[in-house]
């Protein structure tokens, strides 16, 4: 009888323990990913990556920020485990002035920067002397004189490459004044220009017209300007950065971007 108690009481503790495994193991299979993000229109986006990364075994908790400088810097910090929120260009700058080891892993999508006016209906009505304002971070206010370029207002000095600046410009025919502002100033200040240079998501937040009062943008192909998924470089073949980028790159995500940016971006893991 004695013995016949004993087992019981072995097998109810076993049963216990089985219980009390359980858990833990679950636990361990669902991580925490944090992610910083720009606010806005991009927290609905990563609502829907969010649930794509809960089957991989992912819980993503996003951290929205107001800065473009403040997304790298949290990372960094290790304050994040990943972000999504800038190009290659921007990365490179930051990395050269801060020292960032932080590295691109997978595409997200593409913003095609655009000239807007309120009182301009096309870049030939653009009047010599036309005031047009600019983003002024090093990476977006080259990429705007690029495209000021490319539309024949300006010329720059040859081999200026990617991060040119208002000291590189080497003729300017129509006398273009360009006014550089804070990238989310820069927007709302298009009733005081002639024309301003605004990012797609900035220039939502600003209420501006999207495509009604955009005269003009950069190309889409090759374009060197496609945003990413970014984290510290040692991680960057942690199992969880791949499960991550996976849930990132779905058609359900692509079908988000155009739907909340209202075909003003693309998802940039299908351009060429």
């Amino acid at each position: 009888m004695q013995k016949r108690t004993t087992l019981r009481a072995i097998a109810a503790l076993l049963l216990a323990g089985a219980y009390l495994i359980k858990p833990i193991d679950s636990l361990a299979a669902q991580q925490t990913v944090r992610v910083g993000i720009m606010s806005g229109e991009d927290e609905d986006v990563w609502r829907v990556v969010a649930e794509n990364a809960a089957k991989h075994g992912l819980s993503v908790k996003v951290t929205t920020f107001n800065d473009y400088t403040q997304p790298n810097a949290a990372l960094s910090q290790h304050d994040l485990d990943a972000n999504s929120f800038q190009h290659k260009p921007y990365l490179d700058a930051q990395v050269a002035s801060r020292g960032y080891d932080i590295v691109p892993v997978g595409f997200t999508y593409v913003q095609p920067i655009g000239l807007y006016s309120r009182k301009f209906k096309s870049v030939a009505a653009l009047p010599d002397g036309a005031k047009i304002g600019v983003p002024n971070d090093p990476s977006n206010e080259g990429r705007s004189l690029l495209l000021l370029q490319s539309l024949g207002l300006i010329k720059l000095k040859a081999d200026v490459g990617l991060l040119p600046t208002v000291a590189d410009i080497q003729q300017n025919p129509k006398h273009v004044q360009v006014k550089e502002l804070d990238a989310g100033i820069v927007g709302r200040a298009i009733t005081d220009l002639d024309a301003a240079i605004v990012n797609t998501d900035w220039a939502i937040k600003a209420g501006i017209k999207i495509p009604q009062e955009r005269i003009a943008q950069e190309p889409l192909p090759g374009n060197p300007y496609r945003n990413f998924i970014a984290v510290n470089g040692r991680d960057r073949n942690a199992p969880w950065v791949k499960a991550l980028v996976e849930s990132y790159q779905e058609p359900n995500v692509a079908k988000a971007i155009l739907q909340v940016y209202h075909g003003a971006t693309l998802p940039a893991w299908q351009q060429p």
